[in-house]
């Protein structure tokens, strides 16, 4: 039965928009613990296979559509025995996908530091990872984030798509919302005002990190 929009529904929707903040963090989290693993084995100078690893898994992920992704990690987990509930599935599937960039990013932001830097810091008989601890990585990291902060925009929009696989987020509270009261219009509108004061902020925190660690940009 068709009814009314009311305050209640959103409410509803406001709750989406906090599983959507909680699966941004838990994918924010995950993906810079996994992508700064990454990043060091992409850059890591002793070792092909390290290389090699690090590439395939960046290709694999940046490769194909996250929407795929959800789908082998939401129904393939299951078939392979292990027990999880629809958050912890596309938590899975968002922080492996999310960690292909971030590794990219900080593979960047490692080889873009002066080689003179590496040089100076092998002078003082450093080893390398003395040199990634005290000298690369302090500098790397501080050129990542304007592209970080950006790329958190980007994961909240994805988020999005976990309503395929029913997860109760904001898009997916939005359609149940609009199952029930026929108004597409007003119920995509909220839904649109939500994402743009999550992304919004960021977008403009990104953009005003980006010329102060970043001048020449």
């Amino acid at each position: 039965m068709i009814r009314v929009f009311s305050h209640n529904d959103l409410l509803f929707m406001l709750r989406g928009a906090g599983m959507t903040l909680m699966l941004t963090a838990i994918t924010a989290f995950g993906g810079l613990v996994f992508g700064f693993v990454l990043g060091l084995l992409k850059t890591f100078p002793h070792s092909k296979i390290a290389n090699a690893i690090g590439a395939l898994y960046t290709y694999v992920f940046r490769g194909t559509p996250l929407l795929l992704q959800i789908f082998i990690f939401y129904f393939g987990l299951p078939i392979l025995g292990f027990d999880t509930s629809p958050l912890q599935s596309v938590s899975i599937a968002l922080v492996a996908y999310s960690s292909a960039y971030i590794g990219e990013i900080l593979r960047g932001s490692i080889q873009s530091i002066d080689k003179g830097q590496w040089e100076a810091s092998a002078s003082l008989a450093f080893t390398y990872w003395q040199q990634m601890r005290r000298v690369i990585l302090p500098q790397a990291f501080k050129i990542s984030i304007p592209p970080l902060v950006g790329f958190l925009v980007s994961i909240i929009k994805g988020t999005s798509l976990t309503s395929i696989v029913g997860y109760i987020e904001l898009t997916k509270s939005g359609t149940i919302v609009l199952q029930a009261t026929y108004q597409p219009f007003l119920v995509y509108a909220i839904v649109c005002l939500f994402y743009f004061a999550l992304c919004y902020p960021l977008s403009l925190l990104g953009s005003r990190l980006e010329r102060r660690f970043i001048p020449s940009a």
